[in-house]
């Protein structure tokens, strides 16, 4: 049994903290298990976005090993790949959420980023495939982004649903932090994300943010304005996201 050392509510948005990062993961993994096992008894399939991070770590396993959820009419898509990495190349998004969930659990459709295509065109193509999200999995970035939507850029407004993004220095040398490559040089500068509008479309999202290098962005996407400066702000205007934090990232 989980205990939530602190909850309370910002505009909209649940927040629920735990003393340590599996505390943390396990709870979060059972919230979005109970969601998609209520989705499942009305629904014939259910479409879920997922985040791949290492900060999903623990959420992505206890939910792997969760009961009672049938995963062959799960809908799994992802919300953001880089530009121009090798497709074998293990820092893919797509290749983390295969060994860490897909894999695992075998949803019945996966539908991942193409590194292959035109970047352009495989934006207008994954934008097309969405559909109506049920269930979205995100965290927030060191720099406040969700997805690769970084500041100031984000565009809570975007008349787009995926589109090509130039990253931000900050995400970037966050994936060095991550240990995910050994060197900035050789993170991707551009990548393809699912764009603000499409994630806050998700019925349900659960936002799952572990680590002291995020607490400075959850202190900003918590208690300062709501503005594409931070754009995980937006999540207070959700009907329902609740945030997730570990000792180490709440303010």
């Amino acid at each position: 049994m989980t205990e939530v050392i602190s909850e309370f509510r910002t505009d909209l948005l649940q927040v629920r903290g735990f003393g340590t990062t599996v505390d943390m993961g396990q709870a979060a993994a059972d919230d979005v298990a109970d969601a998609l096992r209520s989705a499942l008894d009305t629904q014939d399939t259910v479409r879920m976005v997922f985040a791949a991070a290492p900060s999903q770590d623990t959420m992505l396993a206890a939910l792997a090993a969760a009961p009672g959820i049938d995963w062959s009419r799960v809908i799994a898509l992802h919300m953001d790949e880089y530009v121009g990495l090798d497709s074998a190349a293990p820092q893919r998004f797509g290749a983390y959420l295969r060994e860490h969930l897909f894999d695992r659990v075998r949803p019945g459709r996966v539908e991942l980023i193409s590194t292959v295509n035109d970047p352009v065109a495989e934006a207008g193509r994954y934008a097309s495939m969405l559909g109506d999200i049920d269930l979205v999995c995100l965290g927030i970035g060191e720099n406040g982004h969700i997805a690769f939507n970084d500041p100031p850029l984000a565009d809570f407004a975007d008349p787009e649903l995926v589109r090509v993004v130039a990253l931000d220095e900050r995400s970037r040398i966050q994936q060095v932090n991550d240990g995910c490559f050994a060197q900035l040089a050789d993170v991707p500068t551009h990548a393809i994300t699912l764009t603000i509008p499409a994630l806050m479309s998700g019925k349900r999202l659960f936002c799952v943010v572990p680590g002291r290098r995020k607490a400075a962005a959850v202190e900003q996407a918590l208690h300062g304005p709501i503005t594409p400066a931070c754009p995980a702000s937006v999540l207070r205007e959700h009907p329902s996201c609740t945030l997730y934090l570990d000792a180490e990232s709440a303010p």
